[in-house]
């Protein structure tokens, strides 16, 4: 068996859970056997003094028997 990553980068206007979860849920529905998410970097767009888009920059871990 052998780990793969992809990186990815999830997006919310709620917050910066939701982008993950948006990024997890977006992998799963192309890549099977996720085993875990790494968190890289969080950011977010500012209009007029308050967070408008939440963003999160991460890598996500799959099970694959195929190198």
């Amino acid at each position: 068996m052998f780990v793969k990553v992809v990186e990815l980068v999830g997006e919310s206007h709620d917050n910066w859970k939701d982008a993950v979860q948006q990024a997890v849920a977006e992998a799963s529905e192309s890549v099977d056997n996720i085993t875990g998410v790494e968190i890289c970097n969080l950011t977010a767009n500012v209009e007029h003094g308050r967070l408008t888009e939440f963003k999160a920059n991460v890598k996500i871990a799959y099970a694959d028997d195929i190198m």
